[in-house]
């Protein structure tokens, strides 16, 4: 699984090398999407430049029969954008945009000693959250597990897969998707993100704090530790 930050500009892209630590590789695509690549481990996470706003997550599955995976999608309830080479672009049933990739053998997950980009948090509204969560575990095979916090389910990941998926009840009525960084000290950590340029959104004492990077794009800072299942 990789998580793409999507935006229109690539404005946001060194605070995501500071705060991951990560490289980055060489723009492709007619420079519209690069990969942060970690010292060990298999990349999970990319940026790319997209023409619309706003900045925003998606998620790409990696799979190692591109035909079946879709078809198997689709019959869970997903619905084709898009098919290129190499690539299939779908929308779950709430709508939120995801790709399935052809996988490459990734399969070590890359470590951090204080922090850690390793969750996809999935904004779920009342009206679309139980259709998705079932889609979302049909689609992945995962098993469900849940949170002391009632709004909060997740999806367990299999070894060595760097992202896990965090299943949220929200208000509103829009689904959308946003990053979590797990760390050792919540406080600390947002203060080297303040630092790097992001600013804080809420705070959740002792749990989690929302903030916003330089492209205006919302993702939280939790006190998860990072190697957590």
């Amino acid at each position: 699984m990789t998580g793409f930050l999507d935006a229109p500009d690539r404005a946001a892209v060194p605070f995501w090398q500071a705060v991951t630590g990560y490289g980055l590789s060489d723009w492709r695509a007619d420079g519209t999407f690069a990969t942060l690549l970690p010292p060990a481990g298999d990349a999970f996470l990319r940026v790319q430049v997209v023409g619309d706003g706003p900045a925003r997550a998606h998620l790409d599955l990696h799979v190692d029969d591109l035909p079946a995976a879709a078809y198997r999608a689709t019959a869970v309830g997903a619905k084709v954008v898009e098919i290129a080479e190499g690539l299939t672009v779908l929308r779950s049933p709430a709508g939120l945009l995801f790709c399935l990739v052809e996988w490459a053998g990734e399969s070590v997950r890359p470590g951090g000693r204080h922090s850690l980009v390793d969750q996809v948090c999935l904004d779920l509204p009342e009206a679309v959250h139980d259709r998705e969560v079932e889609f979302w575990g049909a689609l992945t095979g995962w098993e469900r597990g849940f949170s002391d916090l009632p709004e909060f389910s997740y999806l367990v990941r299999p070894d060595g897969m760097p992202l896990r998926l965090l299943l949220q009840r929200t208000g509103g009525e829009t689904a959308g998707m946003h990053l979590d960084v797990a760390c050792d000290d919540v406080d600390a950590e947002v203060a080297r993100h303040v630092g790097l340029g992001a600013r804080v959104v809420r705070r959740v004492p002792g749990d989690w704090t929302t903030l916003v990077d330089p492209a205006g794009r919302e993702y939280c800072v939790t006190g998860r530790p990072p190697f957590r299942a």
